[in-house]
């Protein structure tokens, strides 16, 4: 029996906190980029949520919470928050600041753009119970945010960071793959000019072709290409591993599914897919089983055991099993038993010749 192990990569583990969001879609962008239409995304209207129906989004979140020890953030998406109109600004963060107040909300978060960022609006915020601040960064290629319409560069990028961490702020980082001008290259290169700025941590969106952007005309027109999603899922395994690599944590790939998005209306090409994060979860975990399996001293018909952590399981399965036909007929084995380990890390594989 041969029993070696991948050894881990090293990631940081935390606490996820249960997330209330409230969409304010487009609301406070100075204009509309080439890749947006956020009523697509979010099958919301571009309008910002009246103190009852904000009470309402809290109020129905609160009530899906079990564990009493669940770290809560309020989280306003979609939009540009530090773009808002100051008295919007102001009336969202106080009615919010109210949960904090009797207690059942920790904290405040909010997504905004990079160049909205700066010492007066900081200011404005200072008094509320803001913990975390998202910055949609996109790119640090100034050449692919042009091509974007963006109207923010990657120093724009710098300044904000350096704002936010110096007044304490959790500063999360949003990035897209697939952007025009885009190149696996210069994404990559992205993935690590935004480590360097040490977010707490980073979501991963494909750039997709929505109904009713500038993107699809460009599309229509033969102007623009969409990543094909294999390569789509190799290019984001590749700055998942290393942003993991420099212990910063990957808490989204791809966008969240929604009926909007699944009817095939709204995507008219793009790598798109409900479980987009899963494909590349399974692919990381192929590659861990393929580097095991190349120091097995392997024979036609061997039977080969993986042990996983449980919740590991459908990672190292791969999507209807695709994983396990690629072992199968790469390395010539007749059967591979996927078991669960609890004492299996689960960003590890282990295997077990027979």
């Amino acid at each position: 029996m041969f029993c070696p192990q991948f050894e881990p990569i090293s990631a940081k583990t935390q606490n996820r906190p249960l997330v209330i969001p409230v969409f304010i879609p487009h609301a406070g962008c100075p204009h509309q980029c080439a890749f947006c239409n956020q009523m697509s995304i979010t099958g919301e209207k571009p309008r910002l949520p009246l103190a009852a129906e904000l009470e309402k989004q809290i109020e129905t979140f609160l009530g899906y919470k079990k564990d009493h020890r669940t770290v809560v953030q309020v989280a306003f998406y979609g939009g540009n928050f530090l773009g808002l109109k100051y008295k919007d600004i102001l009336r969202l963060l106080a009615e919010t600041t109210r949960f904090v107040q009797d207690g059942r909300v920790d904290s405040i978060r909010f997504s905004t753009r990079p160049d909205t960022i700066d010492t007066a609006r900081l200011d404005i915020i200072s008094d509320f119970p803001v913990k975390t601040v998202e910055l949609g960064i996109q790119s640090m290629d100034d050449r692919v945010l042009t091509l974007a319409e963006r109207g923010h560069t990657g120093k724009d990028t710098c300044d904000a960071f350096a704002l936010l961490h110096e007044r304490n702020y959790e500063v999360g980082a949003q990035m897209m793959v697939g952007l025009p001008g885009d190149t696996h290259c210069r994404a990559v290169a992205t993935g690590r000019l935004i480590a360097a700025l040490k977010p707490a941590f980073v979501r991963i969106y494909p750039t997709l072709v929505l109904e009713g952007s500038r993107l699809a005309r460009w599309y229509k027109t033969g102007k623009y290409s969409p990543l094909p999603l294999d390569d789509c899922v190799t290019l984001v395994k590749e700055l998942y591993l290393a942003f993991s690599r420099q212990n910063i944590p990957v808490i989204r790939m791809g966008l969240q599914a929604s009926e909007d998005l699944d009817s095939g209306a709204t995507v008219l090409a793009g790598p798109y897919h409900p479980a987009f994060g899963h494909l590349v979860y399974s692919e990381i975990f192929l590659d861990r089983a393929s580097a095991l399996l190349e120091k097995f001293p392997l024979v036609g018909g061997s039977a080969v055991t993986l042990m996983v952590h449980p919740h590991s399981i459908s990672r190292m399965r791969g999507l209807k099993n695709r994983n396990l036909a690629i072992l199968k007929k790469k390395y010539n084995i007749i059967k591979i038993h996927v078991l669960p380990d609890p004492a299996v890390r689960n960003d590890q594989v282990k295997a077990i010749l027979f």
